[in-house]
């Protein structure tokens, strides 16, 4: 049975590019409050996705997003005509984010959700040392590095590629950890991890050597320890073009 989406709600970025296209829909769609939707149109780039995806988490709607942004990654080609028939024929892909536990050095602990990934950075003229704790068993007792990173599959294309990670397919079930340039190990680049992995690393010589934790631009300055574990239990619904879904751009990309 066809899915009909009736009740829609847009929501936009502040560019006005976005803004404007938000208007010329509204008026000839129409527009309700994402709590009233059926579905959520988002109109901007891949940070308004994700900022959008955070936001009405707690909704059971799926997200179409349009680009009106830079990257659209995350997004499908904007067009004003047709929108009802796109969202009906729209393939649909549930992402899982990561769940961040970050405690700082005056014990304080913070949480946080990243769709994308949970990135530890340096944040002094010196290379950080982590210590890196898979599933409770020690298994770097110290890497050297500006930073690493822990990325789903819909994050692997973004910093985790720039930073020579894998791309990992939609729905593989893995996650990419990732250094960023390693110097001790020498050119460590990092392992692949089952999805129910649960990561610590723990920031050696935290006071001359200060490190920052950011979960999809949720930044945590002078960390002492954090913890990262798949959060199954929020689902994030995202549509998709026919032919043009992640898994399609996931194995595209590879090829550009």
């Amino acid at each position: 049975m066809a899915r009909r989406f009736e009740k829609i709600a847009f929501v936009a970025s502040d560019a006005p590019v976005a803004q404007t296209a938000r208007a010329a829909l509204i008026g000839r769609y129409g527009n309700v409050p994402p709590e009233e939707a059926d579905v959520i149109v988002a109109l901007g780039g891949d940070g308004f996705m994700l900022r959008t995806l955070h936001a009405y988490q707690h909704l059971d709607v799926p997200v179409y997003g349009m680009n009106r942004g830079t990257i659209g990654f995350l997004m499908n080609e904007y067009s004003e005509t047709d929108l009802p028939q796109r969202l009906e024929a729209a393939e649909e892909v549930v992402l899982n984010p990561l769940a961040m536990t970050a405690c700082d050095r005056k014990g304080r602990l913070h949480h946080a959700l990243a769709i994308n990934e949970v990135s530890l950075l340096r944040a002094g003229p010196q290379a950080a040392k982590l210590r890196i704790t898979v599933d409770g068993r020690l298994r770097l007792a110290e890497l050297v590095c500006d930073g690493a990173i822990l990325a789903t599959p819909a994050g692997s294309t973004a910093y985790n590629y720039s930073a020579h990670g894998p791309i990992l397919p939609i729905g593989s079930d893995v996650l990419a950890l990732t250094a960023l340039a390693a110097f001790r190990p020498r050119r460590w680049r990092g392992a692949l991890l089952p999805k129910t992995a649960v990561v610590r690393f723990d920031v050696l010589e935290a006071d001359k050597r200060p490190v920052m934790a950011d979960a999809d631009s949720i930044a945590i300055a002078d960390v002492d320890w954090v913890e990262i574990r798949s959060e199954d239990s929020i689902r994030h619904r995202l549509l998709f073009d026919p032919g043009h879904g992640l898994e399609e751009r996931l194995i595209a990309e590879q090829f550009t």
